[in-house]
């Protein structure tokens, strides 16, 4: 954690997988608890889980600020996300590559991020997958169009090579893992993605 805290990230993205909605599972609310005294960092539990809606409030008594959903998890999503903003968390809904924006245009108006999956869900170290670059420019204009507010996040296969095809489509935050994880100084590699973010 302190490796992080010292990189020049601004966010701690964390993957909750469940086994189910997701082929891998990961760690629960107690794990995120644990960090939450260790670092000052925004926290977005990224909640790749059958049923979101179960977990809201527990994941949000233990330190999250924005705590993100899938669309394709949850049957009554408005609802989930009005729990999520009750509970006193940022609201975010994410979206596996398969499935078009058209699907959350109904609650974009309440939300506070859209996370753009552009890898399948489950798994690090994958390519990021050149289609969904679409989502982001939609998200965009729609955003623009309507004078929403939401942030547009990207997660899957950002790296040094890559992050210029999501920053140049008005991205906001770019989730990088193994890219990260993997480097020799993380600090200079957060320092590098921003640069070259910036084009």
């Amino acid at each position: 954690m302190q490796t992080i805290n010292a990189s020049g990230a601004e966010w701690i993205h964390l993957d909750v997988m469940d086994g189910m909605f997701v082929p891998n599972i990961t760690f629960g609310p107690k794990f995120i608890n644990d960090l939450r005294s260790h670092s000052s960092l925004v926290f977005d539990a990224h909640l790749m889980v059958d049923q979101p809606e179960r977990y809201v409030a527990l994941f949000a008594e233990n330190g999250c600020d924005y705590i993100t959903v899938h669309g394709e998890a949850s049957v009554h999503l408005h609802r989930t996300l009005q729990m999520i903003k009750a509970a006193g968390c940022k609201a975010g809904v994410s979206l596996v590559p398969s499935t078009p924006v058209s699907s959350i245009e109904p609650v974009l108006d309440m939300v506070d991020l859209v996370l753009v999956m552009t890898v399948n869900p489950g798994f690090g170290g994958q390519s990021l997958i050149p289609s969904t670059l679409k989502k982001i420019e939609q998200l965009h204009a729609i955003r623009k169009e309507q004078g929403y507010k939401y942030l547009i996040s990207v997660d899957g296969g950002v790296n040094l090579k890559t992050v210029h095809l999501v920053s140049q489509r008005h991205t906001d935050i770019a989730v990088c893992g193994s890219a990260f994880f993997s480097a020799a100084d993380r600090a200079e590699f957060v320092k590098s993605m921003k640069a070259a973010a910036k084009g």
